[in-house]
């Protein structure tokens, strides 16, 4: 403004000077033509002005005259807004990717409980689809009278645990509501479904083992009550020693129970190397002595072992996973069955150990259990023969351990078939071995 009016003032200093000279009339139009031209140049300022609103990112147009004054702050203005939202959108979008990491799930709802927002672990958790579901009711997606008594609620001091889905699908989820912002709410979701069947597995494991302990220490009890009680010349010299006999029987197996629990713990608690090269065939022939001794030649033992294959692993898992699967075979087929043994080296390059018999056989639909803690076919042929329900269970672990699979097929009334494959990668010549990994294999 004030270059405007020391123009005015300059144009009519102009026109008096020249009409004092020349006369009234030619200063009079000096100065109108003055103010001719400032209003041109005014009206052609105001144009480029006008075509600069239309791309305002840009800087304004130079030579503006007074108009710089008023639009070079509005510019610097803009520019600084400009910088301020580029700013708050790199933060929110680092606030997206940081939610997006989280391992729990994260919804946003609105007052009236619609989904305004959710990561993808929430996705993953309740089946939620962003673009379909925005907006929708959380009551509507998560269709469960437990959820809507929780949702319902006027404060959250706890979080609901919630079970979704049906049989092997089914998820144990733990949702926790709490309000935020103006009117809204911030639900996060857990998935416990693992922590759930741990703990279910703890409880029936102690339970389990409680079972398996009561009924050795009760025939202990008893006896040792007996013992107790009565005077010595009361029971019969061949009497006490029938006794005593069993109650070494329960030791003996109760033995063996603790024996394989710490076998089992052992091998789920202990980090898994890579091991050395390891030669099966000694391993695999005091396997086999170990259980003709068991069969006391009651069972013909059709033996094939390759000499030069060997693992890279641990020899006393191999051992003990070796061992079950012979010792089982023996338990669990009649007097005057065959029992086969195979070690052989595959055409893809995997290696086989294979235990196959012709004994009861076990129904299809029980072979996924058999590997489970304490799971027995036969429970009372199992405890006649002194099996503690964890041989099974401890060859898997070991065949996991050395990315091993272990392979059950059955017939009831024909025989089963347990085979452990031991991957390509795993396989090398026995004359890898070191000298002292095959004494220690024969050993063992």
């Amino acid at each position: 403004m004030s270059k405007t009016i020391v123009s005015i003032a300059l144009w009519a200093l102009g026109g008096w000077l020249l009409g004092a000279w020349l006369g009234a009339a030619t200063g009079w139009a000096v100065f109108a033509l003055g103010l001719l031209i400032m209003v041109l140049v005014s009206g052609l300022q105001l144009s480029r002005i006008a075509r600069w609103v239309h791309h305002i990112d840009e800087p304004p147009p130079p030579s503006i005259g007074p108009w710089d004054e008023i639009l070079a702050p509005i510019y610097r203005k803009l520019k600084q807004n400009r910088l301020d939202l580029k700013e708050r959108n790199r933060n929110f979008q680092r606030a997206l990717l940081a939610a997006e990491a989280l391992p729990d799930g994260a919804l946003t709802l609105a007052p009236d409980k619609s989904l305004l927002w959710c990561n993808q672990t929430a996705a993953s958790h309740l089946g939620l689809d962003l673009s379909r579901d925005r907006g929708h009711s959380i009551l509507n997606i998560i269709r469960t009278p437990e959820f809507a008594r929780y949702a319902h609620q006027d404060h959250w001091d706890k979080p609901l645990t919630l079970h979704l889905g049906r049989g092997l699908h089914m998820r144990t989820l733990l949702l926790h509501m709490t309000p935020y912002a103006v009117g809204q709410f911030l639900m996060v979701t857990r998935d416990i479904t693992q922590i759930e069947r741990l703990e279910s597995t703890r409880k029936d494991f102690v339970a389990n083992v409680s079972h398996e302990m009561r009924t050795p220490l009760t025939v202990l009890s008893g006896f040792i009550e007996t013992l107790l009680d009565l005077p010595d010349d009361a029971i019969p010299l061949d009497q006490r020693r029938r006794y005593l006999h069993l109650m070494e029987q329960q030791a003996h197996n109760m033995q063996a129970l603790v024996s394989d629990l710490l076998t089992l713990s052992a091998l789920e608690s202990s980090p898994n190397g890579q091991g050395e090269p390891v030669v099966l065939a000694p391993l695999i022939r005091t396997a086999l002595t170990q259980a003709q001794a068991i069969s006391k030649d009651r069972h013909l033992f059709d033996v094939q072992i390759s000499d030069t294959l060997a693992i890279i692993g641990q020899a006393s898992e191999l051992s003990s996973a070796i061992s079950n699967l012979l010792t089982n075979a023996v338990r669990y087929t009649p007097a005057g069955g065959t029992i086969r043994v195979r070690w052989a080296l595959l055409p893809d390059g995997q290696a086989s150990y294979q235990v196959a018999d012709t004994g009861i056989g076990i129904d299809y639909a029980l072979i996924p259990r058999l590997t489970e803690r304490f799971f027995r076919v036969d429970r009372g042929r199992s405890r006649a023969s002194g099996g503690t329900g964890l041989g099974l269970a401890i060859t898997k672990h070991v065949a996991l351990r050395h990315q091993a699979s272990l392979d059950i097929d059955s017939t009831p009334g024909e025989g089963s078939t347990f085979t452990i494959r031991f991957p390509a990668s795993r396989v090398c010549d026995a004359s890898a071995a070191p000298p002292q990994s095959k004494q220690a294999a024969q050993a063992l």
